[in-house]
């Protein structure tokens, strides 16, 4: 019998989402934008050390040749053919920092994640060599002296780490963030391995002056890096190499397959929601909250606590675009902090439940500065609290408030962002794994007293890796044309609540944030200041003495 014939939809472009807590990989139909098979694989974290975050370059990896192996393998049985991948595009957490030999294709020591906080020593050592009225970190980076860029990182690392010492002696060693090793590794490694990084993945090093678009002789002569080790920079959208598939894979078809799309993850969601336009923006809700506001091919500093940041650069001959950015640390992460640590939830899914049945927060309110508070305040003392609780508060009205939380904070960086744009935004355009919460997304509707609006289709960080990789010249399969994007079907939340209540609501959260300040007596304040922030080892929690007087047993619900 003959075989069925292989289904013919056009070109397709594959994805590597390679994120904090898995990997996936994605394929896309370029003239529908149709998501059409995906594999996923969950990742280890590891931490050596109290606020150490570290994982495995190599675990890394292998997820990459497992998704792709799998998705390909899911693809041939829906009778596509998969030699009609025409483009691969990378998406991936950012600042995670990797050093390897460049000979042996080896890591010389675990990936240090983005939010590990072993470096405060550093950020405080190096924040004094700073001059008061000179503060060239920030006017050539956009970013705070911080521990969650790769600099500091990668300065302890060459100061820590024997190795890698050695290693860089010797000319062998090479630095990357995620993207930079999988691009090597993908496209030869140690057989001819493309050794480079975009320039969204390049701005959050603060290596990277987001100006000249080079790698700044000054910052790294402050940081103590070698240029050598340094990755070439390229745009978000050009053929980078071509896929050099294992051995070991199955997947042959994607053998020379060009590698040609890569953007940080918050920048690749910004794509994929195509907010191409000055003035268009959108929230991301993951572990934490991201929101990210196109500023065109103008470089805006913020006057009210946010980064300044490379949006992407579509091509070697298009211009850069900007973004302002907004960083709230704890999001999705205080949803897991309750079933882990609190025990009040059986899974992350059922805190809608929860909320659902309470229909209000009863007057609790929770501060989850868990790490002290980022963007706009940039305050490592603080803590988090659980505040206005009474004999009546149950484990429903905290879920509820917890959620509240974080439509809150997203309102902080709103008012921020509007502030230092001058133009408020008319919605909200948002995407992440917790924009499935339904409850959520209306809150956010009532809080922010703008339309909420979220796409059908909520792969926008993948998405926008694809575009990105279809569109590169020299594959052109990808239009990123106004009137050629597919129109997206969208589900719009509406605020539901009166302007004065939801300020009432929004101004007594701001007066718990003021009392979640100053907790850590012992973690030195940066007085607010924007451009210093030490945070504090993650999994320290503080919840005030409220929540104990309630008891364990009362929050969880057994009586």
């Amino acid at each position: 019998m003959a075989a069925a014939k292989k289904a013919v939809l056009g070109p397709l472009v594959g994805a590597v989402d390679q994120g904090t807590s898995s990997t996936r990989f994605l394929v896309f139909n370029s003239k529908t934008a149709e998501l059409l098979s995906h594999h996923q694989v969950e990742l280890k974290q590891k931490f050596p050390k109290e606020g150490w975050v570290e994982q495995d370059p190599k675990e890394i990896l292998q997820s990459v040749y497992e998704c792709i192996e799998r998705t390909c393998e899911k693809l041939t049985e829906l009778n596509i053919d998969i030699s009609a991948i025409k483009a691969i595009g990378v998406s991936n957490q950012r600042e995670t920092t990797v050093v390897w030999d460049k000979y042996t294709g080896e890591p010389l020591y675990n990936a240090v994640v983005w939010l590990d906080l072993r470096t405060q020593g550093t950020v405080e050592m190096l924040s004094k060599r700073i001059p008061g009225n000179n503060n060239f970190v920030k006017s050539k980076t956009g970013l705070p002296l911080s521990t969650y860029f790769s600099a500091v990182k990668l300065h302890w690392i060459l100061e820590n780490v024997r190795k890698v010492k050695k290693a860089v002696e010797e000319e062998r060693a090479l630095f990357g963030t995620i993207d930079s090793w999988l691009i090597w590794s993908l496209t030869g490694g140690p057989n001819g391995g493309v050794h480079c990084t975009d320039v969204t993945n390049a701005s959050r090093t603060m290596l990277f002056n987001i100006h000249s678009l080079e790698w700044d002789v000054e910052l790294c002569e402050f940081f103590e890096v070698p240029m050598t080790i340094l990755p070439n920079i390229r745009s978000s959208s050009e053929i980078y190499g071509l896929m050099k598939i294992s051995h070991s894979l199955k997947a042959g078809a994607l053998e020379g397959v060009p590698l040609s799309g890569c953007l940080g993850d918050q920048s690749a969601a910004l794509v994929g929601q195509m907010c191409f336009q000055d003035g268009q923006a959108k929230n991301t809700y993951g572990t934490g909250c991201f929101l990210l506001c196109n500023t065109g091919q103008k470089c805006v500093f913020s006057d009210h606590g946010l980064l300044t940041t490379v949006a992407y650069k579509l091509g070697r001959d298009k211009p850069v675009c900007y973004a302002l950015e907004g960083s709230v640390a704890i999001a999705g992460a205080v949803v897991r902090w309750l079933k882990d640590n609190l025990g009040i939830l059986k899974s992350s899914d059922e805190i809608e439940k929860l909320a659902k049945e309470a229909g209000t927060s009863y007057g609790c309110y929770f501060v989850p500065a868990f790490s002290g508070l980022y963007a706009p305040y940039w305050e490592p003392s603080a803590r988090g609290i659980i505040c206005g609780l009474t004999q009546f508060t149950n484990k429903q009205h905290i879920a509820f408030a917890a959620l509240e939380a974080v439509c809150f904070q997203t309102r902080e960086i709103l008012d921020a962002m509007n502030k230092d744009c001058g133009i408020p935004l008319s919605h909200l355009q948002v995407d992440g794994g917790m924009t499935n919460n339904k409850i959520l997304m209306q809150l956010q509707a009532d809080i922010l007293c703008i339309p909420v609006v979220k796409p059908s289709m909520p792969e926008t960080t993948a998405l926008g890796a694809a575009m990105a990789a279809g569109a590169a010249e020299g594959v052109g399969v990808w239009s990123l044309e106004p009137e050629d994007l597919s129109a997206v079907t969208m589900e719009r939340f509406e605020p539901q609540i009166n302007e004065e209540e939801s300020e009432i609501r929004y101004s007594t959260w701001k007066k718990a944030v003021q009392k979640s300040m100053g907790w850590a007596t012992g973690q030195p304040s940066s007085n607010g200041d924007p451009n210093i922030f030490c945070s504090v080892p993650l999994g320290f929690f503080i919840v005030t003495s409220m929540v104990m007087l309630i008891g364990a047993r009362y929050i969880s619900g057994v009586p």
